[in-house]
C-alpha cells in the first residue's frame, strides 16, 4: 500500500494501525514530501517499530503523481504482485482494501474503490467539490471513452503487470490529473478495470489538497489525451476498415 503524505500528522498513525490490522500482512510504503508538520518523523517512528512499514522521504512538495510513480517503482522493484494506493486522510476506508484485493485476484488488472457505482456514496463533501468530481468524470467518459465510473479516485489496486507495461516516465500529468491519465492508459493498453463500491468520507482532520490549479490541470489533461491519442486511433481504424472493404471486393 502506497500512502502519499503531506501534512498528515493527525491521521498517519491511526491509518497505519488500521491497515496493519487487516488480514494478509499489508506492507505499507509512506511517501512523504517533506511535510512541515512532522509527518515524516512520525512515519520514521512507526517504521522503526514495524518491519512491514517503510518510508520514502522526498526533499519538497513534488506532487501526488510523482509520489505515485516513486511508489510504483519501489513496489515493482521489490516484487509485489498487488500495488495499491490510498489517501492518508480516511476519505478511503481501509477496511475496504480486502474487497479491492479480492477483485484483483479474480482477474482484474486495475480495481478502483468507486463512489459512482451501485452501493457507492459520498459523505460530507461540499457541493462544489462534488460538482468538480462529477464534471471531471463526465468529461473523461465522454471525451476519452474511459469506462471506469470513478476515474478520479485514488483508492486503487494495480496488478504488477500493469505497472510494468505502462511507461510511467512518459506520463506528463501530476497531481490528481495523474489518476485520470492512469485510468485512460490502463484501459487503452487493454487491461481489465473493475470497481468496488466505497463510501467516500470528506476529511475531518487536516486541510484538503484540492485547489483551483488541480482542477485546471485535470481539465487540461483530459483535452491533451483526447488530442494526442484518439484522432490517430480513429484514423487508423478507418484505414483498416477501408482495407477490409477492398479485400472483400
Amino acid at each position: 500500500m502506497i500512502v502519499p503524505t503531506y501534512n498528515e500528522s493527525e491521521n498517519l498513525a491511526r491509518l497505519v494501525g488500521r491497515l496493519r490490522a487487516l488480514p494478509g500482512d499489508i506492507h505499507i510504503l509512506i511517501v512523504d514530501d517533506a511535510s512541515p508538520d512532522g509527518t515524516g518523523a512520525i512515519a520514521d517512528a512507526i517504521a522503526a517499530c514495524d518491519a512491514y512499514v517503510s518510508v520514502l522521504h522526498r526533499p519538497d512538495k513534488l506532487g501526488l503523481g510523482t509520489a505515485y510513480r516513486a511508489g510504483f517503482r519501489t513496489g515493482v522493484e521489490r516484487g509485489y504482485e498487488y500495488i495499491c494506493t490510498m489517501d492518508a486522510d480516511f476519505s478511503h476506508g481501509p477496511e475496504r482494501l480486502p474487497d479491492l484485493l479480492d477483485m484483483a485476484a479474480s482477474g482484474y488488472d486495475l480495481v478502483i474503490g468507486s463512489r459512482y457505482v451501485h452501493g457507492g456514496a459520498v459523505v460530507g463533501s461540499p457541493q462544489l467539490r462534488k460538482l468538480i468530481s462529477y464534471a471531471a468524470n463526465a468529461l473523461a467518459h465522454t471525451l476519452l471513452s474511459v469506462t471506469a465510473r470513478d476515474c478520479t479516485a485514488g483508492f486503487r489496486c494495480y496488478r504488477r503487470r500493469v505497472l510494468e507495461a505502462i511507461d510511467l516516465d512518459a506520463i506528463f500529468s501530476s497531481g490528481y490529473s495523474f489518476l485520470i491519465e492512469m485510468a485512460f492508459l490502463v484501459e487503452r493498453a487493454g487491461f481489465r478495470t473493475g470497481e468496488v463500491p466505497i463510501t467516500f468520507v470528506n476529511r475531518t482532520e487536516g486541510a484538503s489538497k484540492i485547489n483551483k490549479r488541480e482542477i485546471y490541470k485535470a481539465m487540461y489533461t483530459i483535452l491533451r489525451l483526447r488530442t494526442r491519442y484518439l484522432p490517430w486511433e480513429r484514423m487508423m481504424a478507418a484505414y483498416h476498415e477501408h482495407q477490409e472493404r477492398r479485400a472483400v471486393r
